[in-house]
Order: C-alpha cells, then structure tokens, then sequence
C-alpha cells in the first residue's frame, strides 16, 4: 500500500492499495494492522459502519466526537463515489479550521485515515453508493458534535450548489464553527 501524508501535520492519510487485475476480476488488501502501524500508528479498531445512499447530492456531516468519545476513522467507498472531507478541530493545532479533501470511489479503492480531533462529512457523487469506515473508539450520542457543511470559516469546496445537497434534519440545524 502506498501511504500519501496530507498538508495537515499529524493528520489525515491517503492510502492507496495495490490492486491486483487478471481475467477473474480483482484482488487487494484492504487492511493490514503490521503495514498500518508501520506507516501510520498504533491503533485498534472497535467498530465498523457502513452507509448506503441512494441519490446523488446525499451530504453526511461535518460530525466528530467529543473527549473520551473522539473517533479516529479508516474509511472507504465499495461502490460509487464521494467527496470526503476532513476538518482539523484540534484545539491549538496550527491548523486549526483546515481542511482536507479526497474522491473515494469503488474503482480508485483508496482509503482516507482520518486520526481523532477531526470533524468529518461526505457529499455522495453518484447514485447507490456504499460507504465503510473502521472506528478506534465506541459511538456515544452524548458526546457527538457537528458543525455547519458550509460554514464560510472552515470554507470546505464542495464542488456543488446549496440547492442540489440532500441534507437530514441534524444536518440542517448544525451550528457554526468556532473561531478560535
């Protein structure tokens, strides 16, 4: 696998693995803990999620958790495509407020690793797309947080216009980010 650091220093991992094509179909690994912890850390996973979208322009985010309850994310799309996107909400993180953005899709297989202290959201790109994440840490309703998809502070490039996002009612009541 191919590990791709992002601007972001202690942040966000692109991982791209080697895919293996013959007349059968395809071939690679998904996740390996010894290639993992080499490359990026020492983690263990609890939890798996997966999310099904229907239509294009569904919008998940931008969510965290708070204190014990932060979440580190392994992330991929097994069919389709999104935009994902990672918000660094580190208090006294020189990057405070940045943000990191990658396409997943079922045919670049690539992977985001999205460390705790991040806030997190997808725009789905096409239709009936499957998405998958590991998570380091258990979810706890009471210490989940979320902030606007389009707050002008964090000025996250969705690539779409307000009117064509597909929100839900969390999302659509999501404060603003605060400026530090």
């Amino acid at each position: 696998m191919n590990y791709i650091k992002t601007a972001i220093e202690n942040g966000p991992v692109i991982i791209e693995p080697k895919v293996f094509i013959d007349n059968r179909g395809y071939f690679f690994e998904s996740f390996s803990l010894r290639d993992f912890e080499r490359n990026v850390g020492k983690i263990t996973f609890v939890q798996d999620n997966e999310s099904f979208s229907v239509r294009k322009g569904v919008l998940r985010g931008l969510h965290f958790q708070k204190g014990e309850a932060a979440q580190a994310k392994l992330i991929r799309v097994v069919q389709g495509r999104v935009l994902d996107v990672a918000v660094d909400i580190r208090e006294g993180s020189k990057s405070y407020g940045k943000y990191i953005s990658t396409e997943l899709s079922g045919e670049n297989k690539r992977m985001f690793f999205i460390p705790r202290g991040f806030a997190h959201g997808f725009l789905v790109l096409e239709e009936n797309t499957v998405f998958q994440y590991k998570c380091d840490n258990y979810y706890d309703p009471a210490q989940e947080g979320s902030y606007r998809w389009n707050d002008p502070t964090i000025g996250v490039d969705w690539g779409v216009d307000a009117k064509d996002v597909i929100l839900s009612e969390k999302d659509l009541k999501a404060p603003a980010f605060p400026v530090k």
